[in-house]
């Protein structure tokens, strides 16, 4: 890892920035090709490019069948079989938590104002398993929209590993395709003939995946543009082993992915870029992502420490104590002393392992159940209240010069 001090870090954090949010942009015009033609041709324009990157014939069935993700089930191991129920045990209790709730209060005597929740009514989930199975990665998008209420979940994912299938026996799924990268996208965003429609779609993929959900994003909801993992550890004191394993736990995701520490101790930052030098060697996805992007930023003050850590916005932090909580302003999920590895929150914590990358923690924080619900208003007049609050709605509905606005609380016997 590069250790890099007071001189030229401003260009590099501009660098770092930059290369984030143009990841996918290569993949764009691929793309938009895979989406045009799925969204013309259909089933046939699917499978012709399934057969072609998803490693499937074009008479193969895209659809996996209940009988094959029960088999999956009956053939993992006790132990798998054990660790997902926890894991799944654990992300339902904490999106149950997170579910909002309806409510209603008498804003004034006569005129009571609530909110009521509906889930949408069919959601895609997509489920990455090209360089590793992600079983992981079906519970964290599958459970938080079974916990909304969502009637429909389809499961799209190429090559699924006989893991990914266990889980989704496990959860009772059973829409399920063999199928992946754009061209999924494609149908779950414009259906095709054999699989219809969905109101949005959510998971992270590859750069083709990415560019495709911001294409279709004006015809299909989507949960968030993902791009290659980040981690960011801030700081003032630890274990440079602890620290080294977590940045290469992250780095060795993807070959583009970010991995940062910041701190203003010297030693520490010696200390951990021997640490990944070292334990990178056995590991040639990590050692990629650390030789391009992996940065140990040494500051002068820890003002400055906390002020670059908010402005990267990182998709993993790991900071020192539950009192960096105050500080943190922009972050995708927080992990909180020596004990917290960063994997577990990947598996087994609860929160949701779909993070926002690219700088977008500045506006959003992480799937959840909320992104499957919607929050329907509701508001009720009595005549008195009509009559009470009418003249000032007419005031300002005259205000704005929309007559017909007015006269609908005038027919109603207010007046103004």
């Amino acid at each position: 890892m590069r250790i890099v001090y007071t001189k030229g870090r401003d260009r590099l954090v501009q660098q770092l920035v930059e290369r984030r949010n143009s990841v996918e942009e290569h993949a764009v015009p691929v793309a938009r090709r895979i989406l045009a033609a799925v969204r013309k041709g259909g089933d046939a324009a699917l499978r012709r490019y399934a057969a072609r990157l998803d490693g499937i014939t074009e008479q193969s069935q895209l659809r996996i069948s209940e009988q094959e993700l029960q088999q999956a089930w009956d053939e993992v191991s006790p132990a798998f079989r054990a660790a997902l129920k926890t894991a799944a045990s654990h992300i339902r209790r904490f999106a149950q938590k997170q579910l909002p709730r309806e409510w209603s209060f008498e804003q004034v005597r006569g005129l009571t104002v609530g909110q009521r929740i509906r889930p949408l009514t069919a959601v895609g989930c997509y489920v990455p398993s090209g360089r590793y199975p992600l079983p992981s990665t079906l519970l964290m998008t599958a459970i938080p929209a079974q916990v909304a209420g969502v009637e429909r979940i389809a499961v799209v994912s190429p090559r699924p590993a006989k893991e990914t299938l266990a889980a989704a026996a496990f959860l009772g799924l059973r829409e399920f395709y063999r199928i992946g990268g754009a061209q999924a996208v494609a149908a779950l965003a414009y259906g095709t003939e054999s699989i219809p429609r969905v109101e949005k779609i959510v998971g992270p993929g590859n750069a083709y995946v990415a560019a495709a959900k911001k294409l279709v994003s004006s015809d299909c909801a989507i949960d968030m543009p993902a791009g290659p993992t980040e981690i960011v550890i801030t700081s003032e004191g630890g274990d440079p082993v602890l620290f080294a394993t977590d940045l290469i736990a992250q780095a060795e995701h993807d070959p583009d992915a970010l991995a940062i520490l910041i701190t203003t101790k010297k030693e520490l930052a010696k200390q951990v870029s021997a640490e990944v030098k070292q334990r990178v060697r056995s590991n040639p996805i990590a050692a990629k992502a650390m030789q391009a992007n992996g940065v140990i930023f040494v500051t002068e003050s820890v003002a400055e420490a906390r002020a670059l850590t908010n402005s990267l916005a990182p998709e993993h932090l790991t900071v020192d104590s539950e009192r960096d909580l105050e500080w943190v302003r922009n972050a995708g999920s927080v992990f909180i002393g020596r004990h917290s590895a960063q994997p577990m929150g990947d598996y087994i914590s609860g929160p949701n392992h779909t993070l926002p990358t690219g700088g977008l923690a500045r506006l959003r924080g992480g799937l959840s159940v909320q992104d499957f619900v919607k929050i329907i208003t509701v508001q009720k007049y009595d005549r008195k209240a009509l009559l009470t609050l009418g003249p000032r709605a007419i005031t300002l509905a005259e205000a704005e010069g929309l007559k017909g606005h007015a006269d609908a609380i005038r027919a109603r016997g207010a007046r103004g």
